[in-house]
C-alpha cells in the first residue's frame, strides 16, 4: 500500500507537462517562435504570480496582455483555452489511473463504489429479501437536459476522445520504442487537430444538433457501460451474497432526456422535433442491437453435436431465414441470424431505409423490445442448460442487459412545458367549447371544480371543426406525437409530462385534461399512460409544495390514476430558480424542508415518492458531488428511486470518457443503495439544528434580496459586469437566455445568471448570504452559538455538503478578478455601491466558513481538488484578464469581428477551466 499512496500526483504532473509541452510545439510549428514565446511568457508570469504571489509578476503580465494585437490576442485566448481543456483531460485519465492502482493493489472499497456499497449493506446484517425487494422497485434516471452555456463542439470533444484514449494506452501497455514512438506521433497529431479545429461554431445550434451531440454520448460510453455496470453489480452481489446465485438485477437504471421534449421558454421545440429525436434515439438503439447480432452471430459458432440445445433454440434456428450451407448444424448461429433479420425488418418499419451495413432477407418485424428481449432469452436460456453458461456470460449478457434498459427509444423524452402556457391553452378550448366559461377569470377553486368536471368524462373538448390558435394547435400537437410515440417506441418512450412553476392544484389538473384529449388519460378507464409531475420552482412554490399535494391526493379522481401508475407521484425539485429567487443558504434550505414536508403527506397517503432533482453543474444550481448530495437528503426522501438531471458542461464531465462515466453511473447507484437501505428511517435533526438554519435562512435571504432585488441599479451593474449580454451572441443553444425581452433579472434564465457570475470569477450565487447571516446568528447567540455551528457541520449530512459545496466555489473565485469586470460598470457611483458589498461579504463568508469547519485555508479537506483549482489558475487568469480588454473595447465602439471572436472563445476557454460554471 505504501507504494501505492507515495506520491500520488507525479503522474499527473507529467502528463499535464507533457501535454502542455506538445500543445506549445504544435503552436510552434503553425505560428513560430514568436507566438510560441509569448504565450510561454505569459504562462510562466501567471504561474509565478499564482504560486509565489508576486505582484511583479503579475504587473508585467497585465503589461503583456494590455499590448497585444488583436490577431495574436486570439491566438492567445485559444492557447490557454486548450491547457484548459488538456489539464481536464490529464486529470480524468488521472483519476482513472488511481481508481485502477487502488484495486490492483487490493485496497478496501472507496466510498461511492458499488462495492463498497454492497459491503456496507451486508455488513449491517441486511438479508438477501432486502436486496431483491430494494432492486426490484428501484428506479435511478439521470436525466440529459440541453442548455444555453454548452460551450463545447462536438469535433472538439471528438479530439478530446481521441486524446484521452492514447494517454490511456500509455497507462496500460508497456510500449516498445517502436510502439511508444507511434503513440508520440499519434498524440501530437491529435493535439494538432485540437489546434487546428475551431473552437466556435458559425451557426446557431439546433434543437436537433442537440439531440445529435446528446446521443453522441450514448455511442461512446451508455449502450456499452451501463450493460458493463449490470453485470458487475451482480457479480459483486453474488460474491458478497451466494445465495444470489442466478440472480438478475431488474433494469433499475434507465436514462432520461429532456433534449427534443423540453418547451419551456424554447419556442423551436415542435411536435415535428419531439418526433425527429424520438426516430433518431430509435435508430441509434436498433443499430446498435445490429451490430452486437452481427457479432453475436459470429461468436456463437457452436455445432448441434457438439452440445445439446434447447427445443427453443432449435425451433428458432428452424425459422430463421439463414439457408446457408455453411451455418448448416450451427443452431445458435442461424438462430442469432433469425432474429438479426426480424431487427432488420423492425429497423425498416421505425426509421426506414436501413442501408447496406445492414441486409437481410424478409422477416416479421418485432412487435416491440419485449419480443426481441424473448428472442435473446431463448438463446441465453439454451446456453445455460448445456455445458456453456458461461459463454452467455459475454456479448449476450451485455446485448440482453442493454434491450433492458434501452428498449426501442433509447432514453426516455420527458415533456416540460410552463404552467402558464397549458393555462392559456385549457382557457382556449373551454372557452370556444362552452362559451361563457371565462377559464381565466375564475378563481382557483372554480377552476378545479371546471377541470374535475371535464376529466370525469370521457368526451373531448377539442374539434377538428375548429380553429384554434397556433399556441393550441402546438400544444395539442406534442401531446398527440407522445401517443403516437408510445404505440411506435412503447410506453418507455416519453414517460414524463413536467409543470414548470407549478404552484397550485389547477396547474396539474390542466395538464391531465390535455393528456385526455390525446388519449393519453383515460377517465373511464382511470388510466394513466405518464406521469405528471409538478416543478416546484421558486422558494414561494417550494414552501406551498406539500400542501399542493395534499390537496391533489384527496381529490378521489387524482388518487385514483395514481393507482395505475403503480401508487407513485413524482415530484420535481428545481435549484436553479430557488437560487436565483432567494440565494445559495435559502434554496438549499428551503428545498430540504420541502423534502421533509412531502414525505410526510406522502406517508399520510400511502403513496411513494419519487423526487426529481433539477440540479445544474454549477453550486448556485445545486451542483457538487452527487454522492454526498444523495446521502444528505432527510431520511424517506430516497426509497430508492431518484431522477436528476445533467445539463451542459456536466455531461461532457461525467459520460465523454467511458470509465469517467462508468464511475459516475456507479455513484449514483452506490448512494441510492446507501441511502434507502442504511439511512435511519426515524432519525430525527436535532431541532437546535433545524431552529438555527431557519434563522441563518431568514438572514441570507434579507441580505440576498437587498442586493439582487432592492438595490436600485443592481440589473445594470450585473448586465454590464459580466458577459451575460455577450452571451446571446455565442451559438452555444437553441433556447433563448432569457424568457422574455427583457433584461429582468426575474425573466433571466437561471443557467446564464449562474454561468455569467462564474465567468467573472465572483460566484455570487453559490455563497452571497452566507457570511452576514452567520455573523448575524453568533451576534445573536455569543455563547452556544460557534459551537453548534461547528457541531452542526460535523454531524449533519445536509449542512456539511451545503459547506462543502459553497468551500469549492469560493476556492474558485477570485474577488481581485473580478474587480476588474466592476471597472466596466460606467457608472462609477453605481460600481461603488455594489462592488465593495459583494467584496465584503466575500470575505465575510471566507471567514465564517473557516471558523465553523476549523479550515486555515479553503479546501484544506480535500487537497485533490484544491491542488486541481490551483492548477488551472494559470491558465484562467490570462484568460479573464484579456476578456475584460475585449469586453471594454467592445462596449466603446470596437465592433470588429476579431474582438467579438476573441470574447467568445475566452467564454469558451473560461468555461472549459472551470467545469462546472453553469
Amino acid at each position: 500500500m505504501h507504494d501505492v499512496e507515495q506520491d500520488k500526483d507525479q503522474s499527473l504532473r507529467h502528463d499535464i507537462r507533457h501535454l502542455g509541452r506538445l500543445l506549445g510545439q504544435t503552436i510552434r510549428q503553425q505560428h513560430g517562435a514568436e507566438v510560441y514565446d509569448l504565450v510561454e511568457n505569459i504562462r510562466q508570469l501567471s504561474i509565478r504570480f499564482r504560486r509565489d504571489a508576486d505582484h511583479q509578476a503579475r504587473r508585467e503580465l497585465e503589461q503583456l496582455l494590455n499590448a497585444m494585437l488583436p490577431k495574436v490576442t486570439t491566438m492567445v485566448i485559444r492557447a490557454f483555452s486548450y491547457f484548459s481543456l488538456l489539464v481536464n483531460i490529464a486529470e480524468d485519465q488521472h483519476h482513472i489511473r488511481r481508481t485502477r492502482a487502488y484495486l490492483i493493489a487490493g485496497a478496501r472499497p472507496k466510498a461511492g463504489s458499488l462495492a463498497h456499497a454492497v459491503e456496507r449493506v451486508v455488513s449491517a446484517d441486511l438479508g438477501v429479501a432486502d436486496l431483491q425487494k430494494l432492486f426490484g422497485q428501484a428506479m435511478i434516471s439521470p436525466v440529459f437536459t440541453a442548455h444555453p452555456t454548452e460551450v463545447q463542439r462536438k469535433s472538439i470533444l471528438n479530439c478530446q476522445m481521441a486524446i484521452a484514449r492514447l494517454l490511456d494506452e500509455r497507462d496500460r501497455i508497456t510500449f516498445t520504442p517502436e510502439e511508444a514512438a507511434d503513440n508520440e506521433e499519434a498524440l501530437s497529431r491529435g493535439i494538432t487537430t485540437l489546434w487546428q479545429t475551431r473552437m466556435l461554431r458559425r451557426s446557431k445550434l439546433s434543437v436537433i444538433d442537440e439531440v445529435e451531440n446528446g446521443l453522441s454520448f450514448f455511442d461512446h460510453t451508455l449502450l456499452r457501460e451501463l450493460p458493463h455496470m449490470y453485470a458487475s453489480l451482480e457479480d459483486l452481489l453474488v460474491k458478497q451474497a451466494p445465495a444470489l446465485q442466478g440472480f438478475e438485477l431488474p433494469s433499475f437504471i434507465k436514462m432520461g432526456s429532456w433534449i427534443g421534449g423540453d418547451r419551456d421558454g424554447n419556442p423551436f421545440v415542435t411536435a415535428e422535433v419531439l418526433e425527429q429525436a424520438l426516430k433518431m434515439q430509435c435508430q441509434r438503439a436498433l443499430a446498435f442491437y445490429l451490430d452486437e447480432l452481427h457479432k453475436l452471430a459470429s461468436q456463437l459458432s457452436i455445432a448441434e453435436d457438439m452440445t445439446s440445445c434447447s427445443p427453443s433454440l432449435l425451433a428458432l434456428a428452424t425459422r430463421s431465414p439463414d439457408t446457408s450451407a455453411h451455418r448448416a448444424g450451427e443452431p445458435y448461429r442461424r438462430a442469432v441470424y433469425g432474429i438479426y433479420a426480424r431487427l432488420c425488418a423492425t429497423y425498416g418499419v421505425l426509421i426506414g431505409n436501413i442501408g447496406s451495413a445492414h441486409v437481410a432477407p424478409d422477416a416479421a418485424p418485432f412487435a416491440d423490445a419485449a419480443e426481441l428481449l424473448a428472442e435473446l432469452d431463448v438463446v441465453h436460456h439454451s446456453l445455460q442448460a448445456s455445458a456453456s453458461a458461461h459463454l452467455a456470460r459475454g456479448r449476450l449478457r451485455h446485448l440482453r442487459r442493454a434491450v433492458q434498459v434501452f428498449g426501442f427509444c433509447l432514453a426516455s423524452i420527458d415533456l416540460r412545458q410552463n404552467s402558464d402556457i397549458h393555462e392559456i391553452v385549457v382557457a382556449e378550448l373551454l372557452d370556444t367549447a362552452k362559451p361563457g366559461t371565462v377559464y381565466l377569470a375564475r378563481d382557483e377553486q372554480a377552476r378545479v371544480a371546471i377541470l374535475l368536471a371535464e376529466l370525469a368524462t370521457a368526451r373531448p373538448l377539442a374539434s377538428s371543426h375548429v380553429v384554434y390558435s397556433d399556441l393550441t394547435r402546438s400544444e395539442l400537437a406534442i401531446f398527440a406525437a407522445a401517443k403516437t410515440a408510445h404505440r411506435r417506441y412503447g410506453a418507455a418512450a416519453v414517460q414524463n409530462v413536467i409543470i414548470s412553476k407549478a404552484a397550485s392544484v389547477s396547474d396539474v389538473l390542466e395538464v391531465a385534461l390535455l393528456l385526455k384529449e390525446c388519449g393519453l388519460l383515460r377517465p373511464q378507464e382511470n388510466a394513466l399512460d405518464v406521469n405528471i409531475v409538478p416543478l416546484l420552482e421558486t422558494v414561494a412554490d417550494l414552501r406551498n409544495g406539500a400542501a399542493i399535494m395534499e390537496t391533489l391526493f384527496s381529490l378521489p379522481l387524482y388518487r385514483r390514476l395514481l393507482d395505475d401508475r403503480a401508487h407513485t407521484q413524482e415530484v420535481m425539485l428545481g435549484y436553479s430558480d430557488s437560487n436565483k429567487d432567494g440565494g445559495f443558504l435559502t434554496s438549499g434550505w428551503e428545498l430540504y424542508k420541502a423534502e421533509i414536508e412531502l414525505i410526510a403527506v406522502f406517508k399520510k397517503h400511502a403513496l411513494t415518492l419519487r423526487l426529481f432533482h433539477g440540479r445544474g453543474g454549477a453550486v448556485g444550481r445545486g451542483g457538487g458531488p452527487s454522492y454526498e448530495a444523495i446521502l444528505a437528503q432527510p431520511a424517506g426522501a430516497v426509497q430508492g428511486q431518484i431522477r436528476l438531471t445533467e445539463q451542459g458542461e456536466v455531461i461532457t464531465a461525467k459520460y465523454a470518457n467511458p470509465e469517467v462515466a462508468r464511475r459516475n453511473l456507479e455513484v449514483l447507484a452506490a448512494a441510492t443503495i446507501e441511502a434507502s437501505l442504511l439511512a435511519p428511517r426515524d432519525a430525527l435533526t436535532p431541532p437546535a439544528f433545524l431552529a438555527a438554519m431557519d434563522e441563518l435562512s431568514a438572514q441570507a435571504f434579507r441580505g440576498y434580496r437587498a442586493l439582487v432585488y432592492e438595490t436600485e441599479g443592481f440589473e445594470q451593474y450585473f448586465w454590464e459586469s459580466t458577459v451575460v449580454s455577450d452571451i446571446a451572441g455565442l451559438n452555444i443553444g437553441s433556447r433563448p437566455a432569457s424568457r422574455k425581452a427583457s433584461t429582468a433579472i426575474d425573466d433571466l434564465r437561471a443557467i446564464p445568471w449562474v454561468f455569467s457570475w462564474a465567468q467573472c470569477r465572483l460566484m455570487l450565487p453559490g455563497w452571497y448570504g452566507f457570511g452576514t447571516a452567520v455573523n448575524i446568528y453568533i451576534a445573536a447567540h455569543p455563547a452556544s452559538g460557534p459551537a453548534l455551528l461547528t457541531r452542526m457541520a460535523k454531524e449533519w449530512p445536509f449542512f456539511a455538503t451545503l459547506l462543502s459545496n459553497m468551500d469549492m466555489v469560493l476556492a474558485k473565485s477570485d474577488m481581485a478578478i473580478a474587480g476588474a469586470y466592476a471597472m466596466l460598470v460606467k457608472d462609477e457611483a453605481l460600481r461603488n455601491a455594489i462592488f465593495p458589498r459583494i467584496r465584503d461579504e466575500h470575505a465575510a463568508t471566507v471567514t465564517a466558513l473557516k471558523a465553523i469547519t476549523g479550515q486555515s485555508v479553503l479546501q484544506e479537506s480535500n487537497p485533490l481538488l484544491r491542488r486541481s483549482i490551483e492548477n488551472r489558475f494559470p491558465y484562467l487568469d490570462p484568460l479573464n484578464h484579456v476578456q475584460v480588454a475585449l469586453l471594454r473595447r467592445f462596449r466603446e465602439g470596437d465592433t470588429e469581428d476579431r474582438v467579438k471572436r476573441g470574447i467568445h472563445l475566452s467564454i469558451n476557454g473560461i468555461a472549459a477551466g472551470l467545469r462546472n460554471s453553469g
